[in-house]
């Protein structure tokens, strides 16, 4: 089976990639992508490695076809706002943006300051991280994106909360390291480089936006992120701070960790003794739907570092997009996604 596919807001970053993975997936035709600050220009213009890929231009969203499935790469909020018009274009929506990604009107209004413009609409999408919600995409029509720092923040706490090992009364602190990509393709004085480069900058202590997923997913109540930009461009690496219940050995740290990545086809346990890459690391993930999982455990005092990498682009947010479209056609779900990065870069 083949399906058509088309991209509105192909020019950004996460769009861009979902633009790359779909050209080389064996079942998908991808059958427009729209920007309207680049309208009319190759694709390959703003994404040049695409040149000589295709032939492809952006068109306007005013003049989509229906089409299989439609991919929503948009600003934040601007998906919700005409939700019903894309609805009509494809039986299948993949949302990149934040939009619909929570289920608690209330929960999106406290952290994005503003009440949701469709909360009709937002039970009817299913979370879109297959690790965490695989058997509802299933039969779902309606995949949310996953805030990338929730992605690597939710898959560092997923051993952990799956075996039931976490001690409940204790805060979950998640300090997140993160590149420059994770601002998008729009240039601001933050990222303007003398400004950027080089910077080990904390911009979030805590309250990000992106908490909200992790506490609905994990169902943790007392659970906060902490952001730091660094300097590099794709990646985020989670290291989760959390205590375990009284009891908990090593041993059944192993066996949760083991037991996720067995299950999981983008989950790659990193835990070794030598060589350079002991622990997960995202450089070597760039461009890769992998999410590389390990940790660190001191037995006396019962306190456990999860340890979490991925691009952020890809596991982070087109990956897992296409992941999640796989699924929802019953393709296999690796297809399209089978690129092991790079050694050395």
């Amino acid at each position: 089976m083949s399906i058509k596919a088309s991209i509105v807001g192909a020019s950004g970053y996460a769009g861009g990639e979902v633009l790359r993975i779909l050209l080389d997936h064996p079942s998908v035709e991808v059958a427009q992508a729209t920007s309207e600050r680049h309208l009319g220009e190759y694709v390959y213009q703003q994404h040049p490695n695409l040149r000589k890929r295709t032939n492809l231009k952006f068109t306007s969203r005013e003049l989509l076809e229906p089409c299989d499935v439609l991919f929503l790469a948009l600003p934040h909020g601007e998906s919700q706002k005409n939700i019903d018009h894309y609805a009509g274009l494809a039986p299948k929506i993949v949302d990149l943006a934040a939009d619909f990604r929570l289920r608690d009107a209330a929960l999106y209004e406290k952290f994005y300051g503003e009440p949701h413009a469709a909360p009709q609409w937002m039970n009817k999408f299913v979370y879109g991280l297959p690790e965490l919600h695989r058997e509802e995409m299933m039969t779902a029509s309606y995949i949310s994106g996953v805030g990338c720092n929730a992605t690597a923040a939710n898959l560092a706490l997923l051993p952990l909360v799956k075996a039931g090992l976490l001690d409940l009364d204790k805060a979950v602190i998640v300090d997140i390291k993160v590149g420059s990509s994770e601002a998008g393709a729009s240039a601001n004085p933050v990222s303007h480089h003398p400004e950027r480069s080089s910077v080990v900058r904390t911009f979030s202590a805590f309250g990000h936006r992106h908490t909200a997923e992790v506490i609905q997913e994990m169902g943790l109540a007392n659970v906060h992120l902490t952001m730091t930009s660094v300097d590099m461009v794709r990646g985020a690496l989670a290291a989760a701070h959390a205590f375990v219940k009284p009891g908990v050995s090593e041993k059944n740290l192993w066996k949760a960790y083991r037991a996720v990545a067995a299950a999981e086809p983008f989950i790659r346990l990193v835990k070794d003794k030598r060589g350079i890459y002991r622990v997960p690391e995202p450089k070597i993930l760039a461009g890769t739907n992998y999410a590389d999982i390990g940790f660190e455990f001191d037995a006396e005092s019962g306190r456990v570092i999860s340890i979490v990498a991925i691009d952020n682009l890809m596991k982070g947010a087109a990956g897992s997009a296409v992941q999640s479209m796989n699924i929802l056609f019953a393709f296999p779900e690796t297809s399209g996604l089978d690129f092991c990065g790079l050694h050395p870069i």
